[in-house]
């Protein structure tokens, strides 16, 4: 049997082996999969969307307040074929956690014969500790709080399979924890609070150090974009800003954001389209239809305007609405109209 610490040595030079393949990432987007995803999507691309539920405490550092929550999860045993074989723990990040997706995991997972789980974080999804989101309600919302949470569920689902495969309670499989961005700091966090509870972790582009005002991502994407693509970029926002202060409603029109009172909050759209596209690796879907438009000597801020609609919004299934800064003052937000 391999030790602990061989497993971990062996289980990160088979992902780097897979990166140098040019296997898939992590595939932890940001937004749920959409209505319209759902009805086209094939049944593989989930290993499973069964539903299951443990009771989870809503505050983990209070003495008195014995509070519980139901917080939703997913497993897949099915390459689970050695009893003490690993479990690997996928973390969700910040949005609706609707099943395990069928991604470069499944492929670890069946090299390695590992369970594969993932709870829903705190708050999003079906595990909302309240149905009102005030302030007061909100405070519950932390990483520490949902670095806690992970080991509780770990605990719980340790012990649910020591049950099931009729062990002694005291026996471990060996866990090794997964996260990408949010999810990737929650990994590297939760192997350094609990050594004892995971013999390893990915922490994909863990953003594990804040940076205030952190304009190196804008600068990052304008080198990503290139310099033909960077200018078109750079001209657009310069007409933008102009048509803003001639007739704000008519530019917010034809993007289709015409909702977004804010000007902020427009402009906040418009950036994040660019960015998205490059952060998730398309940035032909952008640059391509920008280098025609100049050669052709068509509108650049048109051609823009039908990028976001035609590729962002509708493509992507993002919503302006979620750009409305009105939108964060609202107790009882939909969690996934924001992404629909």
């Amino acid at each position: 049997m391999v030790s602990r610490a061989g497993f971990a040595s062996l289980l990160g030079a088979s992902f780097l082996l897979l990166l140098l393949r040019g296997a898939e990432p992590l595939g932890f987007s940001h937004r749920p999969m959409t209505a319209g995803d759902e009805l086209s999507a094939a049944p593989s691309r989930y290993l499973t969307r069964e539903e299951r539920w443990l009771s989870q405490r809503l505050d983990h550092f209070s003495p008195t307040d014995h509070r519980q929550f139901n917080q939703r999860y997913f497993e897949f045993l099915d390459y689970h074929d050695d009893p003490t074989g690993p479990v690997f723990l996928r973390i969700c990040g910040e949005s609706s956690c609707d099943g395990l997706p069928n991604d470069y995991l499944a492929v670890i997972a069946k090299k390695f014969g590992a369970a594969v789980v993932t709870p829903e974080h705190r708050y999003y999804g079906k595990s909302s500790p309240f149905d009102s989101l005030t302030t007061d309600n909100l405070r519950f919302l932390s990483s520490k709080q949902a670095l806690f949470d992970l080991a509780v569920f770990r605990q719980y689902y340790q012990e649910k399979l020591n049950s099931q495969y009729n062990r002694s309670a005291g026996f471990d499989n060996p866990w090794f924890v997964f996260g990408v961005s949010y999810s990737g700091a929650l990994s590297a966090w939760f192997r350094l609070k609990f050594p004892h509870l995971t013999c390893g972790s990915l922490a994909s582009s863990g953003v594990v150090l804040a940076v205030y005002n952190f304009t190196d991502f804008d600068k990052q994407v304008g080198e990503s974009a290139g310099p033909q693509c960077k200018a078109a970029l750079q001209e657009i926002t310069r007409l933008v800003d102009e048509q803003l202060r001639l007739d704000s409603h008519s530019v917010k029109a034809l993007f289709g954001a015409d909702s977004l009172k804010n000007d902020g909050d427009f402009l906040f759209l418009l950036a994040d389209a660019a960015a998205t596209t490059f952060q998730y690796g398309n940035p032909d879907a952008l640059c391509s239809p920008l280098s025609n438009a100049k050669k052709k000597g068509e509108s650049l801020v048109e051609t823009y305007a039908h990028f976001v609609k035609d590729y962002f919004i509708k493509k992507l299934g993002t919503t302006v609405s979620s750009y409305d800064q009105e939108y964060l003052k609202e107790t009882t937000p939909d969690d996934s109209s924001m992404f629909k």
